[in-house]
């Protein structure tokens, strides 16, 4: 255990970094350039199950350009965008160097949290720089530890090869997806009988937790092999946070990367709602990056950007719609145990208290409510609050026993719970159409 501490508070420290970090100039895209993720085939992707591997490539692993002693395979397989249709995507199995094969696989969310494509983890790992590759390179302090101790990790494209970030039931699908395509390939190094467990913070909880929630209904046959799911950070009520983070000084940007994001999924937009200057500033954030947007537009709120008739987004019913298909308070619960933890001092990263407290862009009260939920549905919850901290100060106190209670899962000790202790939150109601 000493070991496990040791390092996640070194990830921690460098997660908490990032923040300061500035985004690097595009490089050579590198072994990513030549269309991998693009299918030629001839079947129509609706005549191809879900998960199906389409074609597969093997690289070693680069960390911005250093070429690690690790091999990656990547595999471009068929899976389902957020409005239901076919589509494909491109996962990366990391190889365990203490095994060739495993029957231990950790289905790793990332926090890319892009509005740009290429700034996948499947472009990261395999030698290409982008201007938001500089969060999947942290992530490497996260991915590596999990290598070293004999698990394999898959980390998926979560968002999609059209980038629709916060769009949640795609990044369940798309996680879903990328565990079927693993086990249906030799090439992928991982064992027919292998079990997985669900990991992921803030962006990578949207990963884990819409994954848990649908696997049931959508992927039955991955769901029988899931262990369990460690989150952090989660993301439950869009239209919530959009509140919240309304006029903070870090978080405010993220307001539009929302908007732009789950629009492309959904395949609407929002443009006529926008004024002059929401139209500027939504062109100029449309291929951003999260690392492009983190305090650059302090206090924006979503008056500024909208049309005087559009005091608020409630009043557009292609918003209403959109949220609440989003909402994951509105999902199926997990039938698999799930680790949940949440910070609540949102005030350190400039963030005030509007919904409840938070922790600077997810709203503490809302994960109670999704806590409470699942327990009350028969999902075995053990949630962890973290009231002093904020989302990226909570990493080294969140990090540690997320790992820890995930290693356990794919033992036999029976999960943990306390549900009976969570505080109620917030109501997770669909917004009504206006």
């Amino acid at each position: 255990m000493g070991k496990l501490k040791l390092w996640c508070a070194v990830v921690a420290s460098t997660l908490v970094a990032v923040v300061g970090l500035q985004p690097v100039a595009a490089g050579p895209a590198g072994a990513t350039s030549p269309g991998f993720g693009t299918y030629t085939g001839s079947t129509p992707l609706a005549d191809i199950a879900p998960g199906t591997v389409l074609k597969t490539r093997t690289a070693p692993y680069n960390l911005h350009g250093l070429k690690l002693p690790l091999t990656v395979t990547q595999i471009l397989y068929r899976t389902t965008d957020g409005r239901g249709r076919p589509t494909v995507n491109v996962t990366s199995v990391i190889k365990t160097p203490v095994k060739h094969t495993t029957s231990k696989v950790i289905a790793y969310g990332s926090f890319y949290d892009s509005l740009n494509p290429q700034d996948g983890p499947s472009y990261g790992v395999s030698g290409g720089t982008s201007p938001g590759s500089v969060v999947v390179d942290v992530e490497a302090g996260l991915v590596i530890p999990f290598l070293l101790q004999g698990y394999s990790v898959v980390v998926a494209d979560t968002q999609g090869a059209t980038a629709d970030f916060a769009d949640g039931p795609e990044y369940g699908r798309t996680t879903l997806d990328s565990i079927r395509a693993v086990l249906r390939t030799s090439k992928s190094g991982i064992r027919k009988d292998a079990r997985f467990g669900l990991f992921g913070y803030s962006g990578g909880a949207i990963a884990t937790g819409w994954a848990a929630a649908l696997a049931p209904s959508y992927a039955p046959d991955v769901s029988k092999r899931l262990v369990g799911g460690s989150e952090g950070g989660i993301l439950v009520d869009p239209d919530h946070n959009l509140h919240y983070i309304s006029g903070s000084r870090v978080w405010a940007g993220v307001i539009v990367m929302a908007l732009i994001g789950a629009s492309r999924g959904a395949g609407i937009s929002l443009l006529p709602y926008l004024n002059s200057y929401g139209l500027s500033v939504f062109a100029k954030v449309k291929n951003a990056s999260i690392a492009n947007v983190l305090g650059k537009y302090p206090g924006l709120t979503w008056k500024q950007i909208a049309k005087p008739q559009y005091a608020t987004p409630e009043q557009i019913p292609l918003f209403v719609k959109t949220v609440n298909r989003l909402n994951l308070g509105q999902a199926p619960a997990p039938q698999i145990p799930m680790f949940m933890g949440q910070g609540g001092n949102g005030n350190l990263e400039g963030t005030t208290a509007k919904i409840g407290t938070g922790d600077g862009v997810m709203v503490a009260g809302d994960v109670r409510s999704l806590a409470r939920r699942y327990c009350s549905l028969g999902t075995k919850v053990l949630f962890r609050r973290y009231d002093a901290t904020s989302h990226f100060t909570t990493v080294p106190l969140w990090l540690p026993e997320a790992v820890s209670w995930l290693e356990a899962r794919f033992g036999k000790a029976k999960p943990r719970t306390d549900c009976g202790s969570i505080k109620p939150g917030n109501s997770l109601a669909p917004l009504p159409m206006p």
